[in-house]
């Protein structure tokens, strides 16, 4: 599973100016890894696209705004590309996305976290859980046993290591911690621009953000074949995890 975040966790005293944090995460078969990637390629060398993608770089380009790989292109022919690759990702039947959305206010109000680091672990917590749920459920339907590994976006040195750290306490398992059998190795750290596979996290991350932080539901809605789900068909606690609970 591959994961990335929409902007910074906030810290307490800024949430409400990001009252929504989201965490993406999209799991790729390794026999659709080299798939998916050349849907990647093949969208940026259509669009003439040179670097990484990253879905702010899809926002209107400005007088003095930064140069980015999408700086080039006109309003109209980002959202082409957007498109292309949000449908890329539902091309692949066995690919599936989770993402965790946090309320930022609720879940300082409630105690949970003191800060920005607790808020992003719990978020990941709670993603790798439904992705260690996720290898259970295709070890019982295949009747063998599915392994899977986590490579997370970079940060910032600091940050990284701290999320190392909370990932190894995880894996060791413990009181309110689920059992992470199928996981194998430690985190992964890799470097967007270097990672197909985070690109299109960010892509997860930044589609569930617009439809929550922005009532914008027009990306998340081509994602929607795409999410895990319940049994019964629901997205809501398997695909879509909220915090705090609702």
């Amino acid at each position: 599973m591959f994961v990335d975040e929409s902007g910074t966790p906030p810290a307490s005293d800024r949430a409400a100016d990001n009252p929504v944090f989201v965490l993406g995460g999209i799991i790729i078969p390794e026999d659709v890894w080299p798939l998916i990637r050349g849907d990647l390629e093949r969208a940026k060398a259509h669009h003439h696209v040179s670097g990484e993608i990253k879905w702010r770089y899809f926002a209107p380009t400005r007088p003095g705004s930064k140069q980015t790989s999408l700086s080039h292109l006109e309003a109209e022919q980002r959202n082409a590309l957007r498109m292309d690759l949000l449908e890329a990702i539902v091309l692949h039947e066995t690919v599936r996305v989770i993402a965790v959305v946090v309320d930022t206010i609720a879940i300082y109000r409630s105690g949970i976290v003191n800060d920005a680091d607790d808020l992003y672990h719990a978020a990941f917590k709670r993603l790798s859980e439904r992705f260690q749920y996720f290898l259970q459920d295709l070890t019982r339907e295949t009747s063998e046993r599915v392994h899977g590994m986590i490579v997370c976006d970079n940060r910032n040195n600091d940050q990284d290591d701290r999320l190392k750290e909370f990932h190894q306490t995880l894996l060791a398992g413990g009181r309110d911690m689920a059992d992470y059998q199928n996981l194998i190795e430690g985190l992964f750290i890799a470097a967007s621009h270097q990672s197909p596979g985070t690109q299109f996290a960010d892509l997860v991350a930044g589609a569930v953000f617009r439809a929550e932080g922005r009532s914008d539901t027009r990306f998340a809605a081509i994602l929607e074949p795409s999410f895990r789900r319940s049994p019964s068909g629901s997205i809501e606690g398997y695909g879509l995890v909220r915090i705090p609970k609702q």
